[in-house]
């Protein structure tokens, strides 16, 4: 689906009223499954659950589970979290959404900003998703390719950018995928560089030379790649606003306050009746442009007007 029609599909599931309430008098169990880092996930789908009228310990209870940026650990979480019976799976960014959907095709699991949800198998579908596997998708492989651009404009002498990927997410390949195309069409050679788990940051950027900037895939801990990223002294991208509020230079990406308030929306409409193969996977809502003058100022860089007239914050 192009991303015209997401946002449209976007529209139309944002709309759904918040004056919904909670069924009375019925305790749901509703599973959580991360990678990493929750927050700002965990703030916003909570506190929309309560505009809802999910109070917890009284109508909700949460099984929160977080793999500590080590994807290994996924498929022991979300099989513990089938064998607790949850009456759902909340899974966030796309190793998560994978690992539940492994664990069970019973279980309704509630998709929390993934990236290209067909291409990475979660779905068959993005109008009907035909399984037991609905929610919300950031769209960022096609977000990662407007990285390059960006990047190449701050930078026109640029040459080489490198992309940090997560080798046991599936996502890197459309991801890799939108950044080589970008590459090609904005005449820079994009250098993917492949790791395992958190751990091996520290290593992949120690282990980059003649680069001139650096784009990391989304999944990975970004605050810990940004800080990397200005350590080296590298100009950094990701589609993650965490990302440049942790000390990159910037990011391109979906409103991730809409990716989880919808996603909670999702989760109430389930836990309602609705079957999540009849519910279309969401695109974002709205696409944000970040910009960290900070850091910009560190590296000797001067942002160009003409990006910053686009921003939709700029970080001073």
């Amino acid at each position: 689906m192009k991303r015209r029609q997401l946002l449209a599909t976007a529209t139309t599931m944002t709309a759904w009223p918040l004056a919904s309430r909670a069924q009375a008098g019925k305790v749901f169990h509703v599973g959580v499954l991360v990678l990493g880092q929750p927050e700002p996930f965990w703030t916003i789908f909570r506190d929309t659950l309560k505009e809802l009228g999910y109070i917890e310990g009284t109508n909700i209870t949460f099984h929160y589970r977080a793999a500590e940026f080590v994807p290994a650990r996924l498929d022991v979480l979300a099989a513990e979290l089938v064998t607790l019976n949850v009456d759902a799976i909340v899974a966030v960014q796309t190793p998560a959404a994978l690992a539940a959907r492994k664990a069970t095709r019973t279980i309704p699991v509630v998709l929390a900003g993934v990236g290209d949800a067909v291409a990475t198998g979660l779905v068959a579908s993005l109008a009907r998703p035909e399984a037991n596997l609905t929610g919300v998708s950031t769209v960022t492989a096609e977000l990662a390719g407007k990285s390059v651009e960006l990047l190449k404009e701050i930078l026109p002498a640029a040459r080489r950018i490198a992309a940090i990927a997560n080798a046991p997410d599936p996502f890197h390949k459309p991801f890799l995928g939108q950044l080589d195309k970008a590459g090609e069409q904005s005449g820079v050679a994009i250098e993917h560089v492949m790791i395992e788990r958190e751990s091996d940051l520290e290593r992949a950027f120690a282990g980059i030379a003649d680069i001139d900037a650096v784009i990391v895939q989304p999944s990975l801990s970004v605050k810990l790649a940004a800080g990397l990223a200005l350590a080296h002294r590298l100009p950094s991208a990701s589609a993650s606003r965490r990302f440049p509020t942790a000390g990159g230079l910037l990011s391109y990406a979906a409103n991730i306050h809409h990716i989880y308030r919808d996603s909670a929306v999702y989760l109430d409409r389930i836990l309602k009746g609705a079957k999540p193969g009849d519910l279309p996977v969401q695109g974002p809502v709205q696409i944000e442009l970040v910009i960290n003058l900070v850091t910009a100022k560190a590296l000797g860089l001067t942002i160009p007007q003409s990006i910053l007239i686009r921003a939709d914050e700029v970080l001073e």
